[in-house]
């Protein structure tokens, strides 16, 4: 799952301000009619499960960074399995779609230092340890000397909803110290200015970077806390650390810091009391309407060099197409990539394999593949896009909506299949943005034929909706559903379904213990593939355009898109 680092541009700008509401937990029902036909179960594969996951997890992949020799090795393995399945090239006769990025590698970090501290002398804390830093700029060097550190809350400036973390403030050659999440994230249900629980965009810590750039700050820290994040420090210790992708820059490109890390809890804590100041107390001040930034009266300094390779990576399409409409396409999508070699190493294993995260989604689009082209191609074309770079910030998945070679207005809508889970049976799946569009009464319809309910999303405040690579379509106006595996376990329930979803998270997520395991028990997965697979089939056979539910942030999108083309929605 993504590691979001590229910015999401004007387009995103317009959307938020849309989002000035949040729909119920419930199945959406933005059409009063919908064609969702009955399709049959499919004939998938495990054992095309098991053999995709277990060669492109192997240790001879490398962690398919992109641009690395495992990339070449998945890209040549992914276009082998495509046309052995019965696809078609994807982008006009080629299998692939060249994807421009760069590759920044921090080096020679010197340590993060503090001065101007009421007591105690400077402070100094180390590199991957107490902080991480990385920069976005294509430059040799990188370096801060006594840039002013200001505290600026959730660093959210958010006109439509009366807010600015950065009202009279100018912290042009300042670095700001930032808060994860949105303001009222603790807050009980979803009704709020920043919709109470559920996590909006302002609270993802890639717009808070965009956002200091924005205002001109030098540099931006943000304060890890493991429960709003979602996950520990091990997390962003692996995913900071090593070579970081970013899209190539235009001429007309946003602002950028110099600078965008984060500190741990434990290093806020003292960074903020050698100004006088709580942690504690600054999170409930920045938590009213109203909060005023806090200058710290301390200086930042810090340097490190970085190694600059620019880079094409690629995406990897396939496509079934349709046999009356092969105008009209329906996506299934999953990230290839992986973190390459990470930190820490454990037993001197540095290699990130990602079995789950996401050689599984991966795998699942090969096996879909196959079990359509036997089904027989359905009205609709059916597309199989794995896209590089998700945990870089979705950049794969960015470039295509970018540069679709399918119009987006022509595009029905999709699934995303991102780290299944082998954790067996469950008797739901759960769902993350549940109640946006009306594709939650096509999941209604397929789960019922299989006997399984919905979840919501339990953790609305860790922001999932926005961390795969459907995020990349629905903020261009594409509906699409992001699926998770279910909570409620046939084999202990809903507290099994929590520990197993603990376990991969502390133990193996962005980590070299995310490897290919020959016990695990499939069973869960294929249940998920039927779903997934029916989903598909739907979407292909209906005769309907699913539509965002009114008031939903990204329905204006939608409707300009479908207004404006002549063929589609």
């Amino acid at each position: 799952m993504a590691r979001i680092h590229t910015a999401l541009g004007a387009l995103l700008a317009g959307t938020l301000a849309l989002a000035g509401c949040n729909n119920p937990p419930e199945v959406a029902s933005a059409s009063a009619a919908l064609d969702i036909p009955d399709v049959p179960a499919g004939q998938i594969s495990e054992a095309t499960m098991k053999d995709a996951v277990r060669i492109l997890s192997s240790d001879a992949f490398e962690g398919r960074a992109p641009g690395s020799a495992g990339e070449e090795k998945t890209v040549a393995y992914l276009t082998e399995r495509f046309k052995a399945a019965g696809l078609k090239p994807g982008n006009n006769g080629s299998w692939v779609q060249d994807v421009p990025l760069v590759e920044i590698t921090g080096k020679d970090y010197a340590p993060l230092t503090i001065t101007g501290a009421k007591a105690g002398g400077a402070l100094s804390f180390d590199f991957a340890k107490d902080w991480v830093g990385v920069t976005y700029r294509e430059q040799a060097q990188t370096t801060l000397k006594d840039s002013e550190l200001v505290f600026v809350g959730y660093g959210i400036n958010a006109p439509e909803r009366g807010w600015n973390d950065y009202a009279g403030l100018d912290v042009k050659g300042k670095t700001v110290v930032i808060l994860v999440n949105d303001p009222d994230w603790q807050t009980p249900g979803l009704e709020g200015t920043f919709n109470g629980k559920a996590m909006t965009y302002y609270g993802r810590w890639t717009y808070k970077f965009e956002e200091a750039g924005r205002q001109g700050a030098a540099g931006a820290l943000i304060v890890h806390q493991t429960e709003p994040a979602a996950y520990g420090w091990n997390v962003v210790e692996s995913s900071w650390t090593g070579p970081q992708a970013y899209a190539q820059r235009g001429p007309n490109a946003p602002p950028l810091t110099q600078m965008n890390g984060w500190v741990t809890e434990a290093s806020a804590r003292k960074l903020l009391s050698a100004a006088g100041q709580d942690l504690d107390a600054l999170v409930k001040a920045a938590q009213v309407k109203g909060f005023k930034p806090v200058p710290l009266g301390l200086q930042l300094s810090t340097s490190f060099a970085s190694d600059v390779r620019s880079f094409k990576s690629r995406n990897v399409i396939g496509m079934l197409p349709g046999t009356e409409k092969p105008d009209e396409y329906v996506f299934h999508t999953a990230h290839w990539d992986h973190l390459g070699r990470c930190t820490p190493a454990p037993d001197g294993d540095d290699i990130c394999n990602g079995a789950i995260d996401n050689a599984t989604g991966t795998a699942a689009l090969v096996a879909l593949a196959e079990a359509n082209v036997k089904a027989g191609p359905p009205p609709r074309t059916l597309v199989f896009m794995a896209v590089t770079a998700e945990e870089s910030g979705l950049l794969g998945a960015d470039y295509y909506a970018q540069n679709p070679v399918f119009p987006l207005a022509q595009t029905v809508g999709g699934v995303n299949m991102d780290a299944l889970q082998m954790a067996g049976p469950a008797r739901d799946v759960t769902v993350v943005g549940l109640g946006k569009s009306d594709l939650d009464r096509f999941l209604a319809t397929a789960l019922k034929a299989d006997g399984r309910t919905i979840t919501p999303d339990a953790k609305p405040e860790a922001g999932y909706y926005y961390r795969s690579d459907h995020f990349a379509f629905a903020k261009r106006g594409v509906p699409m559903l992001y699926i998770d595996a279910g909570e409620d376990l046939v084999n202990g329930g809903r507290a099994a379904g929590a520990a197993v979803a603990k376990d991969y998270t502390e133990k193996r997520y962005h980590g070299p213990k995310d490897e290919y395991d020959p016990t695990w028990d499939w069973s869960g997965v294929m249940a998920d593939l039927q779903l997934y697979y029916r989903l598909g089939r739907m979407m292909a056979t209906s005769t309907s355009w699913p539509n965002w539910v009114p008031g939903d942030e990204f329905r204006a999108i939608r409707d300009t898109s479908c207004a404006a083309g002549a063929k589609g929605c």
